[in-house]
């Protein structure tokens, strides 16, 4: 996983963060969910780039 896909991946996980504290400070329990639901598949797709990494570095163990 090329390290702009880990970058973009981390910075939509601040945002949905960021969006779920504005929600609590405003509120408003629909930007709350918005931000939660973002930062939880901002966080899946984080957890699919360090599998494929893992999955790369035990091939490349194995040659």
């Amino acid at each position: 996983m090329s390290t702009g896909d880990k970058i973009r991946h981390k910075a939509e996980e601040m945002k949905g963060a960021a969006k779920e504290k504005f929600g609590d400070a405003t509120d408003n329990p629909t930007m709350q969910a918005e931000g939660a639901a973002e930062r939880r598949a901002a966080r899946a797709r984080q957890a699919g780039d360090h599998l494929r990494d893992a999955g790369r570095n035990v091939g490349e163990a194995l040659r």
